[in-house]
């Protein structure tokens, strides 16, 4: 009998709250699997429930609710073992006392162990310490004569935590689960980190990460799989469902370990980690299989990487809400012009409405180029004129305003009557409004609040503005075909709210605004470390103050992508009423 094991690594898309859903799913995966003739079956981090749950941990009932689920689940299973993720109680009588991320090893028909998170992240967009107690049990299981060990997500990341403890308790393969959120350059972090922890432990890895949109995040799948040399043998989809086959052979461990004098744990360290060994009986031995095929991908540019991120975020979030489709202020400039080509990508061009709103300061190369991009995308697109409602408004001000010069109180109502005009579209047609502010606009509060910040998504709110540039000329060179018009990536940006404006009558040249951005938000640099980089003192202390004055707009933003390491929302909390400075 060989030592070996097929895995199927189900790389799902779960939605949150959705219980009844994900364990539908889970047990359509798991046919599926079974078909394959796999041993062991995988499922990401929190799949029952969706990741993440946020606050809906703290509802008993909610908890109750996963948990008979997945004792629905396990009557589903027969002769595979199921790995699926869950939150777990410490006592079916008393939920409130202690709730774990949870995986549950199931076989026929019966919950045969339950392995609890390690390590509990608590930075960034993870708040696990807010809900979770961390586990105490690294249990090691033997199947078909390998010895393997299961972990999730975080408990990877340490190198000396639960993989390390488990491989030196003599597993020999690492079942890692997932709900990894996705960022510009994350999946090759991952990859680098799986190799290093199988290279460390002389121990196979496979690495499964769920996949979809969830509000702000977006998790890119991207499962692997490598041997105890940290070469890789399988690699699952990015950005998409898939079902991973994977042959692991415990024999070319043993000989490494064997090579190297690998040496085990002591029995007593063991037991100071609460490593037990539990064995896994199965109906039938390890039976001779086809060779899995082995799947390679086609390593993704960049910005190809952003581009799919945004379109599956912004799919999830329309689909998920029940939303019935889209609609996007068209302005004739790059910013709305991605959006839209992401929205028609995400849903469909028949699910896109745009709306064209132009006042007197509208040019014709704008009219043009909006309805040139509506064309190339194929989606309806709609023109209301601002300039009698405008009239209106300043008709019932002009009394209150007499006497006064005209400023931006007069530009900001124009943006005001657009978004009031799309927000009523959306009340009667169930669309929901797309916003097209960037990054770059939104650290600096280059945007009107109840204007054109006034929507349900934020699509590219992660995004800086010199990004949307790149991206946009990669999304015409991807699809063969200018589908955003050449003259929107050279025209000079400009709101169009009075006589000539342009957006560097504001703010810096993009191209010095974006790496300022990047060194004060992203990398947390000092004023004195930016300045460091060459930059004008005035002009970063400009920037550094229009960022510290505009995070009440930002707290009243719709939700949007996270595609850096340091987005708006979730991984930035910085106080609304604050005199501190940084200069």
């Amino acid at each position: 009998m060989k030592s070996c094991l097929r895995l199927a690594l189900a790389q799902v898309n779960p939605t949150v709250g959705d219980l009844k859903g994900n364990a539908e799913k889970i047990i359509r995966k798991l046919r599926q699997a079974e078909g394959n003739k796999a041993d062991v079956v995988v499922f990401p981090e929190l799949v029952l429930t969706g990741y993440p749950p946020e606050d809906l941990i703290l509802k008993p009932q909610f908890i109750l609710d996963n948990i008979a689920e997945i004792g629905r689940i396990s009557e589903k299973v027969a002769d595979i073992t199921a790995i699926v993720g869950f939150i777990d109680s410490s006592s079916d009588g008393d939920i409130c006392r202690k709730i774990y991320n949870a995986a549950a090893v199931i076989r026929n028909g019966k919950i045969i162990d339950i392995y609890h998170k390690v390590m509990l992240p608590n930075y960034g967009v993870f708040d696990e310490m807010r809900y979770f107690t961390p586990g105490s049990r690294t249990p090691v299981y033997v199947m078909h004569g390998v010895r393997f060990g299961i972990n999730i997500c975080e408990d990877i990341w340490h190198a000396e935590g639960p993989a390390k403890w488990q491989a030196q308790a003599g597993a020999e393969l690492i079942i890692n689960i997932n709900a990894s959120p996705f960022e510009i350059g994350k999946p090759q972090i991952r990859e680098q980190l799986i190799k290093e922890r199988a290279v460390e432990n002389s121990t196979g890895i496979v690495y499964l990460n769920t996949v979809g949109g969830q509000d702000e995040l977006v998790f890119d799948g991207n499962s692997m799989a490598c041997d105890c040399e940290g070469a890789f043998i399988a690699r699952g989809k990015p950005f998409a469902e898939d079902l991973l086959l994977v042959d692991m052979d415990a024999a070319k461990t043993r000989q490494l370990r064997k090579k190297n004098s690998f040496s085990p744990a002591s029995r007593a360290e063991n037991a100071a980690r609460d490593i037990v060994e539990i064995r896994i009986r199965s109906g039938q031995r390890c039976q001779e299989k086809p060779v899995a095929a082995k799947k390679t991908r086609i390593a993704l540019t960049w910005e190809d990487e952003v581009y799919q991120a945004l379109v599956l975020g912004t799919r999830d979030y329309i689909t998920k809400n029940g939303f019935k489709g889209a609609a996007i202020g068209l302005s004739g400039g790059i910013d709305s012009s991605l959006v839209a080509a992401i929205a028609s990508d995400a849903i469909g061009r028949e699910q896109i409405t745009g709306v064209f709103m132009p006042s007197k300061y509208t040019s014709a190369a704008s009219r043009e180029d909006a309805y040139e991009l509506a064309e190339n995308l194929g989606i309806r697109i709609l023109e209301i004129p601002i300039g009698p409602v405008l009239k209106d408004y300043r008709k019932s001000l002009s009394e209150i305003f007499s006497g006064l010069a005209e400023d931006t109180t007069e530009e900001n109502l124009q943006a005001r009557i657009r978004g009031n005009l799309l927000m009523a579209l959306s009340n009667k047609f169930g669309w929901l409004v797309l916003t097209t502010g960037n990054k770059s606009e939104m650290s600096v509060g280059y945007a009107t609040l109840y204007g054109d910040m006034a929507g349900g998504f934020a699509v590219i709110k992660d995004v800086p503005k010199t990004l949307v540039y790149d991206i946009c000329r990669w999304r015409n060179l991807a699809c063969g075909e200018p589908v955003i018009p050449g003259r929107v990536l050279v025209k000079e940006p400009t709101a169009e709210l009075r006589p000539d404006q342009k957006d560097s009558d504001s703010l810096p040249p993009y191209t010095i605004l974006d790496p300022i951005l990047r060194a004060y938000i992203e990398e947390e640099q000092t004023f004195a470390e930016i300045l460091e980089l060459g930059y004008d003192p005035a002009t970063v202390k400009k920037v550094i103050t229009l960022v510290d004055r505009s995070e009440y707009k930002r707290r009243q933003s719709p939700p949007g992508i996270k595609i850096t390491t340091r987005a708006f929302g979730r991984d930035w909390r910085f106080p609304i009423t604050n005199r501190y400075r940084s200069f």
